[in-house]
């Protein structure tokens, strides 16, 4: 365990397991105090309870419930120093049979909640204090993804426009947050092994009549390092933009995918 984050009081959406469930474990290691949130109110239970943490079941689509999660946050602790703004949801489904119920849902969670999540905490972060040791009142992660750069491949259209507009509140974000000393930065993981994967596995297979995990298997076939990427490959990066290493950082969007795409 290390003290990166000790006193660092954190928000972590989409916390009940993959990417989310990785980095909660992580951020505690290292001496953060983590409110877990998600859908899956006894998924995130579970995780908070092995790591002595606090939970709530919250579904971000809905605005009640993202005003529950930030006045837990700052009943708990008068403050909330990171947001890691981080539920989502994925498919595939080929372009000319995404119908507008699959587009709406896709960008409701992906897309707008992300939005309106990061929203109620900067409103909410601009009026406290520093956190101690920075001169930055809070720090806004976002999860974005590879596919806002390479697009969706064939089956994911509605996934990558969610993803790219992602990378575009981000870095508006942190042009109009920069004055109240909040930075803005989201992560772009690549074939990350998660529940979520295992989904657009099955969904492609389906699609193309492959066998389950030959797209998973294509897919990493083509990471120049060689291997699958873990939540913990994720974790880490994270960890990092939650601690005072990461100041100076904004409006970035961190590809972390063992060079799958290499560039904007």
């Amino acid at each position: 365990m290390t003290n990166a984050l000790a006193d660092t009081h954190v928000l972590i959406t989409g916390a009940a397991s993959g990417i989310g469930a990785a980095c909660a474990r992580r951020l505690a290691q290292d001496g953060a105090q983590l409110l877990l949130a998600d859908v899956n109110g006894e998924g995130v239970r579970a995780i908070a309870d092995e790591l002595g943490q606090a939970s709530l079941e919250a579904d971000v689509t809905r605005s009640a419930d993202i005003q529950r999660m930030f006045d837990a946050a700052y009943e708990r602790w008068g403050r909330l120093d990171v947001l890691f703004n981080n539920a989502g949801i994925a498919g595939a489904r080929p372009l000319f049979e995404v119908t507008e119920d699959d587009w709406d849902r896709m960008l409701d969670v992906n897309l707008r909640a992300v939005f309106f999540v990061l929203q109620a905490a900067a409103r909410r972060m601009r009026q406290q204090a520093p956190i101690a040791g920075s001169e930055l009142r809070g720090k806004l992660i976002q999860s974005a993804s590879i596919a806002a750069y390479r697009g969706g491949q064939a089956y994911m259209v509605h996934y990558a426009a969610s993803k790219a507009g992602v990378v575009s509140v981000t870095r508006t974000a942190a042009q109009v947050l920069a004055p109240y000393r909040i930075t803005s930065n989201c992560i772009c993981p690549g074939v990350v092994d998660t529940p979520m994967w295992k989904k657009i596995d099955a969904d492609w297979a389906e699609i193309e009549g492959w066998p389950i995990g030959e797209a998973w298997k294509r897919r990493t076939a083509l990471i120049p390092l060689g291997r699958p990427e873990t939540p913990d490959d994720v974790a880490g990066v994270v960890s990092f933009l939650a601690s005072r290493d990461s100041d100076y950082m904004t409006g970035q969007a961190v590809h972390i995918d063992g060079g799958l795409v290499m560039g904007n």
